[in-house]
């Protein structure tokens, strides 16, 4: 099986960020990057599942600037086997900033086709936009079937049977055929490191650069980034003591939404 992981770079949950000088973007100057987490655990998806079969080709596609080679280079020393870079610019119209969800499931789509894949794999949402669409439009894009929300997934005769979270602790088990895409909710499996051996492997995978298609117009708009206002509300509750330990838990469930 033929397998394709298109993973996105995203800021590291614990940088700090502050807002550029034009209002609609982040400020990227001195910002630490690392593979988003969904889609590490699409990544080990596709590990575990040729592991299993005993053989075929798990393929590690990422599209951004020239620093996402080191999110690639990663997913080789855990073991994938060769890598994609749609290469775009820093910034501008050339940018992944530059483009929609449609402009950049396009991107992936037209790197995916020259491979040809049984399976595409996808994480959930990312980290930093959190749409949860690019992997959907991806699957449009491609015309092949899709689930979402996977926790496993599994060979079957006809094609693959995968695992699905619901609402309420409820799964949902299918059959799909093949070709197919699925994104992948975390948690499913635990996330491998990479060895040492599997970092100096990495140094001699092949890693092939495809040129970003241009752009094209965009469906949304940023109009302002803002960072969230820290207020400060003190408010006195009267009443008895049980009135008092009611009107507590209360808003501890509907407004803290910790219980």
């Amino acid at each position: 099986m033929k397998i394709v992981v298109a993973v996105k770079q995203v800021p590291e949950r614990d940088a700090a960020v502050r807002v550029a000088a034009d209002g609609r973007s982040v400020d990227e100057s001195d910002v630490a990057w690392m593979m988003n987490e969904p889609d590490a655990y699409a990544l080990e998806e596709a590990l575990q599942l040729k592991e299993r079969d005993g053989e075929g080709e798990v393929i590690v596609l990422c599209a951004g600037p020239d620093r996402v080679t080191s999110t690639l280079r990663e997913a080789l020393a855990k073991g994938a086997d060769r890598a994609i870079h749609v290469v775009t610019t820093d910034e501008g119209e050339g940018s992944l900033a530059a483009r929609d969800t449609l402009g950049v499931a396009k991107l992936l789509a037209e790197a995916i086709k020259t491979e040809s894949p049984d399976l595409v794999l996808t994480g959930l949402q990312s980290d930093d936009l959190g749409a949860g669409q690019t992997g959907v439009v991806v699957a449009e894009l491609l015309g092949v079937p899709h689930a979402t929300l996977v926790l496993q997934v599994e060979r079957a005769d006809a094609g693959i049977k995968v695992k699905r979270e619901l609402e309420d602790g409820w799964f949902q088990h299918i059959e799909m055929p093949l070709p197919a895409l699925l994104t992948i909710q975390s948690g499913g499996n635990k996330l491998r490191y990479a060895t040492l051996m599997g970092i100096k492997k990495a140094k001699s995978k092949e890693t092939r650069e495809l040129a970003a298609v241009a752009a094209g117009a965009r469906v949304d708009e940023v109009v302002k980034v803002a960072l969230p206002e820290r207020v400060k509300r003190t408010e006195m509750l009267t009443g008895s003591a049980d009135e008092v330990a009611t009107k507590i838990v209360e808003k501890l469930k509907f407004e803290v939404k910790i219980l």
